[in-house]
């Protein structure tokens, strides 16, 4: 969260959402201030927070105010931040340290990755449904930085990430899974894309993949595992050659004993 709203975009949000006092960044208009009535005030003391910490651009770590700053700017209860604190908590949007106040927390997808394993896992007694759901999303993904990604690498050499493929290999002819070294070799790949959220997306659905990978170890043959390893030292070749379409090829083949296994429509 380094980058501030524009003016105009920070005054639609703060009139619909927060009552607040004092000039908006950059010399935008005072906001009248307006008591937030009962209806709805938890959720809005919690948009509130939101927008406090949108409009001024905090970062992760960067103090909030006093709850009882917050009860005089806000016109709510001290019990009404508090729950609004508590919620935000939950969702990694805010870390509350006894004793040393409310700060801005790190906003990572951890709430999302454990509702949507719930979510899946009530799905499916076998999980199977859930994971062609997660599996596609993974490609999705991956297919969809494709470019990018391509773009960012060519010419480059990752000798890590070449260490990281021969590790899954020679794990995969022993017949066991590399779970540590597929992610670590994603993420190594997503680096080159310089986006934050990507790595956020790709290691979320990484973990509610993971919470399902247990049914899937049974039924994958060293085979299909050797495949997949030997399918990241492709991608790696592809995207440092600058090959686009040999990369989204080793994505497909990448994700192929997968998608043999779970039926997926390819």
């Amino acid at each position: 969260m380094n980058r501030k709203m524009s003016d105009n975009f920070a005054q639609a949000f703060l009139r619909n959402q927060i009552p607040t006092t004092g000039a908006l960044p950059n010399g935008g208009a005072e906001v009248p201030v307006e008591p937030i009535s009962a209806v709805n005030r938890s959720s809005a003391t919690m948009n509130a927070i939101k927008a406090y910490i949108l409009n001024r651009g905090l970062k992760p770590g960067d103090p909030l105010p006093t709850e009882a700053r917050l009860c005089d700017d806000l016109g709510v209860s001290r019990s009404s931040v508090r729950e609004a604190l508590r919620k935000l908590e939950a969702l990694d949007i805010i870390r509350v340290y006894q004793g040393r106040g409310s700060f801005v927390g790190e906003m990572s997808l951890v709430p999302m990755v454990e509702t949507l394993v719930l979510r899946y896992g009530l799905t499916s007694a076998t999980g199977r449904d859930s994971l062609r759901n997660v599996v596609s999303m993974r490609r999705y993904i991956d297919l969809g930085a494709a470019d990018s990604l391509v773009t960012a690498m060519a010419g480059t050499s990752n000798p890590h990430l070449d260490e990281l493929v021969a590790t899954m290999i020679a794990k995969a002819e022993a017949g066991h899974t590399y779970l540590d070294e597929d992610i670590a070799f994603h993420n190594g790949m997503n680096a080159y894309v310089n986006n934050e959220l990507l790595t956020q997306l790709t290691g979320a659905v990484w973990l509610v993949h993971q919470a399902f990978i247990p049914e899937l170890n049974s039924q994958q043959n060293s085979d299909s595992l050797l495949d997949t390893a030997r399918a990241h030292g492709n991608m790696l070749r592809a995207a440092e050659a600058g090959d686009t379409d040999g990369y989204r090829q080793a994505i497909y083949d990448h994700y192929q004993p997968l998608v043999d296994l779970l039926q997926l429509e390819h």
